[in-house]
């Protein structure tokens, strides 16, 4: 193996294992199918080089850090989209608001004539 192939394999391993590390994390409720085919990808590229095939193996890593990078962006954005609405307090209905300006209404005359009779 001449030194200028080793260098390919190399890079191109260092890529692979670059895009795959984010996605050893703990399972998400997004669906992350498309960043995994988009590495895979990747995968093949890379492979692709380290069997001598370098214009179609780069070609092909090209492609897939392209799709990683835009799969991945809209992954991003589907798990903050999550959070924020887990982050979200329930909403009250208007009854639930009504009921609550009662009883605050009540307990401030209640310690008026309390205060008042004092």
């Amino acid at each position: 193996m001449t030194p200028r192939a080793m260098k390919v394999e190399v890079i191109a391993g260092a890529i692979v294992a670059m895009l795959a590390l984010p996605n050893t994390g703990p399972a998400l409720a997004a669906d992350d199918t498309k960043v995994k085919g988009a590495t895979e990808q990747v995968e093949t590229g890379a492979k692709k080089i380290g069997k001598g095939e370098v214009g179609e193996g780069v070609k092909e890593t090209a492609k897939g850090v392209g799709h990683t990078v835009s799969e991945g962006a809209k992954y991003t954005g589907e798990k903050i989209k999550e959070s924020g609405q887990a982050a979200e307090p329930p909403a009250r209905s208007a009854w639930e608001k009504v009921k609550g300006g009662a009883q605050d209404f009540g307990h401030s005359l209640k310690n008026f004539f309390t205060k008042l009779f004092e």
